[in-house]
């Protein structure tokens, strides 16, 4: 078997691992937030990871603190990349169907490119505009649409979905300004263990009653947290390190569709026809917020370098 063969089969099984992974979340997300307070559900799924992603920080070496001078930002991390978007993602799942959950995700690459926009200043091509606009038009369509049908309870959901979103996109940014060569080992364990001790403890005051907790809740948190929390991670960043960028990113257009086909298998509920086909253009905007162009050889680019000389 060629080494290119290996490799293309390596990166088909990550691809198809993460976007397993993140798809089934919304669902196991779902099956928790039924008879455990989300709270105290998100605490005891970060206590479930972090045992294993500080295991394996240890054993490759990885430091578990951030480096001086960036130690308070490591606790931002706890809070605004861990405790808070997690909890609203899992309170947001009482309202609205796991599917709905997965869509409002998805635009994660389209929140990433306006944060980036705002908070670093970067350049963004008239495409990727494009694509945030008809992203944006066609997810607000979306939402109205299944609001308009299920009430005001949902919106609810809605709201605090969305604020996950823009609280994940804006730490994304921030992190990729402060955190260039920290360890995504490092970046994970301490933040998990230190947001899941927190939000246990607080989600005390949600006086969870543990007699009413389901068997099939408990297998989920703990699937959320070993197999979402960990083995989603560390697939995901292998992907990224074997696959081109725009490869990898192209696991949020398909984790929505799979978390679709679950939830209709599993309870036969999703979202309206009309909202089905408006994934078209909505999926197709986010295509083009991913895709930045092919990258230019260096021959080319002196070239052009020297006909803009000379012209």
């Amino acid at each position: 078997m060629s080494q290119k063969l290996k490799r293309n089969l390596l990166i088909s099984g990550l691809f198809i691992a993460v976007a397993l992974t993140w798809g089934t979340t919304w669902m196991a997300m779902k099956i928790t937030v039924a008879t455990v307070p989300p709270i105290f559900a998100t605490g005891l799924r970060f206590l479930c990871a972090s045992p294993l992603l500080i295991a394996l920080a240890r054993y490759k070496k990885a430091p578990l603190l951030f480096p001086a001078g960036q130690r308070l930002f490591q606790l931002a991390v706890m809070l605004f990349y861990f405790a808070i978007p997690f909890t609203l993602m899992i309170y947001g799942e009482r309202f609205t169907t796991a599917s709905l959950a997965a869509i409002i995700f998805a635009t994660m690459p389209a929140a990433v490119l306006a944060a980036s926009m705002i908070f670093l200043g970067e350049k963004t091509s008239f495409q990727q505009l494009i694509g945030l606009a008809i992203s944006t038009a066609t997810l607000c369509t979306i939402l109205w649409q299944e609001t308009h049908s299920n009430g005001e309870s949902l919106l609810q959901g809605i709201a605090a979905l969305v604020a996950a979103v823009l609280i994940h996109a804006t730490m994304y940014v921030q992190c990729k300004k402060r955190c260039a060569g920290i360890s995504v080992l490092s970046y994970n364990a301490l933040p998990c263990l230190g947001a899941g001790v927190l939000l246990t403890l607080t989600g005390l005051s949600e006086a969870p009653d543990f007699g009413r907790f389901a068997p099939q809740a408990l297998l989920a948190i703990g699937y959320l947290g070993v197999v979402a929390g960990v083995g989603g991670i560390l697939c995901y960043f292998a992907l990224q390190q074997f696959a081109k960028p725009f490869q990898a990113s192209l696991v949020f257009l398909v984790f929505p569709l799979v978390a679709i086909a679950l939830e209709n298998q599993l309870s036969g509920n999703s979202i309206s026809p009309d909202s089905l086909l408006l994934l078209i253009p909505f999926l197709s905007g986010i295509l083009l917020t991913l895709y930045r162009g092919p990258a230019r050889r260096p021959q080319a680019a002196a070239a052009g370098n020297r006909s803009r000389q000379t012209s």
